[in-house]
């Protein structure tokens, strides 16, 4: 079996869903599909499971209260307890009002900067990587699909390239892993 990537190129979403669909029922794993927007739609047909980005950033948030709570609890009750406009400052419940607007900022800023940091991470998008795009029209009017003969060992190559062609791929690339 050689070790080759396939890539298909289709000029339309449905042609290409249609044809993910057509592939996938054959038993093709389908390694990724580059396209200029987002397809409804497409994810539980080539595979990819619901994201967890959700959870994260909920625990991200808990961890952004927390730290609010503790930080106004230390400063303004326990380390350089203040009188300011006559509110007493024997303990943090009594002052909560005040530090609803610290708590909601931080626990935003936590949540939101913990995703962007999470999605950077978990897609290997740091500084200085290049991101795998294998065709530049995917940015503008093309839809590409790619597919690694080495992951589907119980189809052949002539039977992906074959669905492809007879499922609309307008165009069919193929490249050997180095």
């Amino acid at each position: 079996m050689s070790n080759k990537v396939i890539y298909g190129v289709f000029d339309d979403e449905e042609v290409l869903l249609t044809s993910a669909k057509a592939l996938r029922s054959k038993g093709v794993r389908i390694k990724d599909v580059f396209s200029p927007f987002p397809i409804h739609g497409l994810d539980p047909v080539i595979g990819i499971k619901p994201t967890r980005l959700s959870n994260a950033a909920f625990f991200y948030g808990m961890f952004g209260t927390a730290t609010a709570i503790w930080m106004t609890w230390y400063m303004l009750i326990s380390d350089w307890p203040m009188n300011i406009g006559g509110k007493p400052n024997a303990n943090w419940i009594e002052n909560m009002p005040a530090f609803i607007p610290v708590t909601f900022e931080l626990t935003v800023f936590c949540a939101a900067h913990g995703m962007v940091l999470s999605y950077l991470l978990v897609n290997k998008l740091y500084p200085g990587r290049k991101p795998h795009n294998p065709d530049l029209r995917s940015t503008d009017d093309k839809f590409i699909m790619e597919i690694q003969s080495s992951e589907n060992k119980r189809v052949s190559e002539d039977e992906i390239l074959s669905t492809l062609r007879s499922t609309g791929a307008i165009e069919i690339n193929q490249k050997d892993l180095k």
